[in-house]
């Protein structure tokens, strides 16, 4: 009988021996992190039959097992992930923000500075101080400009580096994965039990595997994981592990994308797959940030170029001269896919002359395209919002913008015979920042500022009546009027009009008699030449339009110059050069602002996640403190019982 209660002692001695060395695993790794506290399983040995019933025969350990909860855990990793990506995008955008409302390096103050510069001119259009000051001011401003572009082609960059580290991390912890699946296979199909550490390892490296892209797992018989990211794309299996890539994209060279290796190659994954952690933070910010704040930036420099030199052509420097470019900038971006057969021919995009009502201005959109050949018929897509034009060829194309202009036009190319699939990206925008300069020869020599008009009108001396003529403008596609040779209007009061008389131009074509109705003040144009007759002209009067042979102080073209400041230049004569500017600052602004807000409000709930995990899986030192005492006593009467068992058989002996 004593050897049964010695037994029976020693279970109670072996599982509390146990119990004790669980505690102690759970204590000292109560700061270990994704460590899951366990605790031993207990269950009673078979009792054995006696004539008086079964008899206890002691306890044993069925197994050790992690206090886990796989839904907290996933919700845990599922607001890690989110959050991840919100740190992620933050760390970008708020560079953007910072650089663009900064008044040292935004692009409000150059503005006004420049057209500060322009308007000196105007008032005094014959000091060479003053046309110096609008080119200083000038360079300052594409210098600013330049600058701005300069740090988002760093932050292009920046981000196809991160992507690439990422990538290389995310490898390295699939890698991890698929070995330590290997490791619980074995651990777990030999003894059949669950291998508590090694799982809390896998489970920490899918945690931070989560903190670089956002994945789901699943669990096979053999207690491997398979994990996905996307809608299902193969990460790990198992031990079979896929490896992701980092390569150029196919569309654009320049931009680092996000692929998986298939066989002996990559294949490109949309980025709509790869979303949460880091990786999804830096590919949302650049093409819902950084693409956009390029493409307007680009935008405006193109529309203050191409506005600006279409009103300083109208002028006349003060060499006698109309006015050429007064800034360059270079073609839009064409990139032809790498997918395209060789031979395909090379696409081309110019920009468009700015549109003319009252001031100039264009229709650039700040979008992307993309140019398709299904073998008979190409398609140009906005991608912005899908909207799309199709036709035969080019030219069909270009019939279609101008009728729904985008600001710019395809050049003619040869479509025929190209294979199908055929595939071009065009970005009208985006580089034009790094194409903005100063023309070398207003730089060179600021006599080539066109201040002045390149006409002149007078009322001759001896009218009667009392009517005067403005100092007149001219419009885009005028007909200047030869030295020596102008048009004069003369008034006939019975029939109320005025007539003027054929007159050749300076580029040798004529410019057809004619006559209209005279009204005072309103305007009157003449080959593009617009001037006024305000008053009462007596018949016989005569007013004269001609070129403008000494405009030294002239500064009307100067003014309409100081003007385009505060007119609606772009998009579609929507908006000018500031408020465009403004709205980019704004969205910036405000996306800034929301990445943070949204951040801190899933920061608050992967606190809340994770306390509740951490109530179920972490390690409470008090619980283990106490723990200890209660095995220790549960020890210490195990092993009393062993002692009163020993002192029964001794008796036994002296007995006998």
């Amino acid at each position: 009988m004593s050897t049964g209660f010695i037994n029976t002692a020693v279970t109670g001695i072996q599982v509390a021996q146990l119990n004790l060395a669980t505690t102690a695993h759970n204590t000292a790794n109560a700061s270990t992190q994704g460590y899951s506290r366990q605790r031993n399983v207990q269950e009673s040995n078979t009792a054995t039959l006696t004539g008086a019933g079964y008899v206890g025969q002691g306890v044993n350990v069925a197994s050790i097992e992690r206090y886990y909860d796989r839904f907290l855990s996933a919700e845990v990793n599922s607001t890690q992930t989110k959050v991840s990506q919100l740190e992620s995008y933050y760390a970008q955008v708020s560079k953007i923000d910072n650089s663009l409302s900064d008044a040292n390096s935004g692009i409000s103050t150059a503005l006004a500075s420049f057209f500060s510069g322009v308007n000196s001119v105007a008032s005094n259009p014959s000091l060479t101080s003053s046309r110096q000051t609008m080119n200083s001011s000038a360079q300052s401003l594409v210098s600013r400009y330049q600058a701005l572009g300069d740090q988002l082609k760093q932050l292009y960059d920046g981000v196809n580096g991160s992507i690439t580290s990422t990538v290389s991390s995310i490898n390295s912890y699939s890698k991890q994965i698929g070995e330590i699946n290997a490791d619980i296979i074995v651990a777990q199909s030999s003894t059949k039990q669950p291998a508590n550490d090694l799982l809390d390892q896998r489970d920490r490296l899918v945690s931070e595997l989560n903190k670089l892209i956002e994945v789901s797992t699943t669990t096979n018989t053999d207690g491997s994981f398979n994990v996905f990211v996307g809608t299902g794309q193969q990460l790990v299996v198992g031990t079979l592990v896929s490896t992701m890539t980092a390569l150029p994209s196919v569309d654009d060279p320049t931009r680092i994308v996000v692929g998986l290796q298939v066989a002996s190659s990559s294949q490109e994954l949309p980025e709509s797959l790869v979303t949460g952690g880091s990786l999804g933070g830096l590919l949302a910010f650049r093409s819902e940030s950084l693409d956009s704040a390029a493409n307007e930036l680009g935008r405006e420099a193109a529309s203050l170029a191409l506005t600006f030199n279409s009103q300083h052509q109208l002028g006349q420097d003060l060499q006698g001269n109309a006015g050429a470019d007064y800034f360059t900038l270079t073609k839009p971006t064409v990139l032809a896919s790498s997918s395209n057969k060789t031979g395909s021919p090379a696409v081309s995009v110019s920009y468009t002359a700015p549109a003319y009502n009252g001031n100039f201005y264009t229709d650039l959109t700040g979008s992307d395209y993309r140019l398709d050949y299904n073998g008979s018929a190409l398609t140009l897509t906005r991608l912005s919002d899908k909207a799309q034009w199709s036709g035969t060829d080019i030219a069909a194309l270009n019939t279609q913008l101008a009728a729904d202009p985008q600001g710019f036009t395809l050049d003619p190319a040869n479509f025929s015979g190209v294979a199908a699939g055929t595939t071009y990206l065009i970005e009208p925008t985006r580089n034009a920042v790094s194409g903005l300069a100063l023309n070398s020869a207003v730089v060179a020599d600021n006599r080539l500022i066109a201040a002045a008009a390149p006409m002149r009108t007078e009322a001759t001396g001896t009218n009667t009546g009392k009517a005067t003529i403005s100092a007149g403008s001219v419009s885009p596609g005028y007909k200047a009027l030869a030295a020596g040779t102008p048009l004069t209007l003369t008034y006939n009061s019975a029939a109320n009009t005025m007539t003027w008389p054929a007159t050749v131009a300076s580029d040798g074509t004529t410019i057809a008699a004619g006559s209209v109705v005279y009204t005072s003040g309103k305007t009157i144009t003449i080959a593009g030449n617009n001037f006024a007759i305000n008053g009462s002209p007596n018949t016989g009067d005569t007013f004269s339009i001609a070129k403008n042979s000494s405009g030294t102080t002239d500064a009307r073209n100067a003014a309409l110059l100081g003007k385009l400041q505060t007119q609606n230049t772009m998009a579609g004569q929507t908006a000018s050069y500031q408020t465009a500017y403004a709205a980019l600052v704004s969205n910036i602004g405000n996306k800034t602002r929301e990445i943070s807000t949204t951040g801190d409000a899933q920061q608050a709930l992967l606190d809340q996640a994770t306390a509740a995990r951490n109530a179920v899986s972490g390690v409470n030192t008090d619980e283990e403190a106490a723990n200890l005492i209660i095995f220790q006593e549960a020890y210490q009467a195990s092993a009393k019982v062993i002692e009163i068992a020993s002192k029964l058989f001794d008796a036994l002996l002296a007995i006998n």
